[in-house]
């Protein structure tokens, strides 16, 4: 607590799914963002991320990790040239405080990142965690779902044509 009786500020984050994503000054620029049902051939995909940063946490070195878990919470492994590995994303960034901004004002992290097609099991549930400092929070999540292989079908918004 603080000396007005206040808890500590904390990091506030959402992730979106998307095609693609990029950051570019502070801003996210997103693709086909907002989906959380794919394949079930390996795809594409992109996490776009905002982190709010509390104005006492500016300033200072932030370690960001981004897992991938199945539906039981287990890391997902894809296989790789030096055997299965688990799908994790590792990552530091620091953001500065601008002269002339009000102190107390939360500072803004964009992140797109961009993630290769992979190989993940057809009619599974899957979700990216994000970490940060090694604190996580239940909302700092985002999750998607791999459609069977018998039914990849789909039109505009996800929707199956009737064949």
């Amino acid at each position: 607590m603080d000396k007005e009786g206040f808890a500590p500020a904390t990091m506030k984050v959402t992730m979106l799914l998307a095609d693609a994503a990029q950051a570019i000054a502070g801003k996210l620029y997103i693709l086909g963002g907002g989906w959380s049902v794919t394949g079930p051939d390996p795809t594409p995909m992109a996490i776009a991320i905002k982190i709010e940063v509390p104005w006492d946490q500016a300033n200072r070195r932030h370690v960001l990790r981004l897992a991938l878990v199945n539906e039981d919470g287990r890391p997902v492994a894809v296989p790789t040239q030096t055997g299965e590995r688990p799908v994790e994303l590792n990552g530091e960034f620091e953001v500065g405080r601008p002269p002339g901004l009000r102190p107390g004002t939360p500072l803004d992290v964009a992140l797109g990142i961009n993630v290769g097609p992979l190989p993940l099991a057809p009619d599974g549930r899957y979700v990216w965690r994000c970490s940060i400092d090694g604190n996580s929070s239940e909302d700092w999540q985002v999750a998607f779902t791999t459609r069977s292989a018998r039914s990849s079908g789909g039109g505009e918004g996800g929707l199956s044509s009737g064949s």
